[in-house]
């Protein structure tokens, strides 16, 4: 007798089943993989919005306060330097109509009306003091003078009051707002100990989430207080300059008119 050898056969039905499970297994692994990748990206792209939303009333309360603290202290700041810049120029266009010869009773009638900047309001000031001497019988040089510098001085004060009018709300801005980013952030970090305390389980999942939230009022802290720390420092020294050119224009006007009311009494 023949031996034969009997060769297992594969039929093409079994290749299709073999090749369409490895296709499913295939497609199965892809989709869970895109799954996660829209997941990671969809987290990222919210976190701080979810984070915030999670968060407890407390700390919700804290993040709003920054907020609102960091729209004041910019417009305040951008507001105050758009001030300056016009006071600035409208000093320079007053001192050069004020020096250019034009005596100063006529310059007097121009402005009188219509001052609305500081230099021009102290200038009119110090001369309503002198016309109203100007239209008494006697005339005593000394008191004069005094009492213009004194008006001139008041005028000042008052320009300085209203220049440096918000200045310590923005500066406790730019000291207090890191101090009130780390009280949200201790409070952050108290809620998240007693979550972990009440689950009994401790892990870099159960944590990060916590500490993450925790951090983010102190970020919110430092981006709302760096900021103002240095708008205030700028407007301050700006206002401080300015403060100085009205003192020096208050001098200057100070001699001349001193030198008016001696050249009158002799």
């Amino acid at each position: 007798m023949t031996n034969q050898t009997v060769l297992p056969t594969v039929t093409t039905q079994a290749v299709d089943q073999s090749s369409a499970s490895m296709l499913s297994g295939t497609n199965g692994v892809s989709e869970v993989a895109s799954n996660a990748l829209n997941n990671v990206v969809s987290q990222s792209s919210d976190s701080i919005f979810s984070y915030f939303w999670n968060a407890g009333w407390l700390i919700k309360a804290v993040i709003i306060t920054l907020i609102f603290a960091s729209i004041y202290s910019w417009s305040f700041m951008f507001s105050h330097h758009i001030k300056l810049r016009r006071l600035n120029r409208d000093a320079d266009d007053f001192e050069e109509a004020f020096w250019s010869g034009e005596p100063l009773d006529v310059l007097y009638n121009q402005v009188r009306n219509s001052a609305n900047d500081p230099m021009t309001n102290v200038f009119c000031v110090a001369m309503s003091e002198w016309e109203q001497a100007m239209n008494s019988k006697a005339i005593k040089p000394e008191p004069l003078a005094i009492r213009i510098e004194k008006a001139m001085s008041v005028a000042i004060n008052r320009e300085i009051s209203e220049l440096s009018n918000g200045m310590p709300v923005l500066s406790s801005i730019g000291t207090n707002g890191v101090i009130i980013g780390l009280f949200g952030t201790v409070i952050g970090i108290l809620n998240g100990f007693k979550a972990i305390s009440v689950q009994q389980s401790v892990s870099i999942g159960t944590i990060g989430p916590i500490i993450t939230e925790a951090l983010i009022t102190t970020a919110f802290g430092i981006i709302t207080a760096i900021p103002a720390a240095f708008g205030y420092n700028k407007i301050h020294g700006n206002i401080n300059r300015y403060i100085n050119r009205l003192e020096v224009f208050a001098e200057e006007f100070s001699l001349i008119i001193a030198r008016q009311i001696g050249s009158n009494s002799e």
